[in-house]
């Protein structure tokens, strides 16, 4: 059973930054697709960024240029930098992943994946 665990949200000010982490037991090996999603209430869930098993990361448009994900395979941690934080990024940001995606690695399918945590929330005041 893939356990995942996110940590690393807070509350910081417009233009700041935070880095998540994402680990688990097999999870987020680099036999898996590992994604990141963030969800606010009363709106839908929104894909933000994936990292394919060969390495290739994918990213939505809205935070393209803005965010990094990356693979640390010796900790099996994938981490997701978020750099210029603007206040609409705030949501609770949740860790998934699947071990086959029929889709393909991509964020617009990051949220349906079989794994996730139990999310962190992320703050961006203006």
């Amino acid at each position: 059973q893939a356990q995942l665990e996110e940590s690393g949200g807070g509350s910081v000010q417009a233009g700041g930054s935070l880095r998540l982490s994402c680990t688990g037991s097999i999870g987020t090996s680099k036999t898996y697709c590992v994604g990141w999603f963030r969800h606010v209430l009363g709106k839908g869930r929104e894909g933000v960024a994936t990292i394919d098993t060969d390495g290739t990361p994918f990213y939505a448009p809205s935070v393209k240029g803005r965010f990094t994900i990356s693979r640390d395979n010796t900790e099996n941690t994938v981490l997701l930098q978020m750099d210029n934080l603007r206040p609409d990024d705030t949501a609770m940001y949740y860790c998934a992943s699947d071990r086959v995606v029929t889709e393909g690695c991509h964020p617009t399918v990051a949220a349906d994946f079989y794994f996730r945590g139990q999310g962190t929330q992320v703050t961006v005041s203006s």
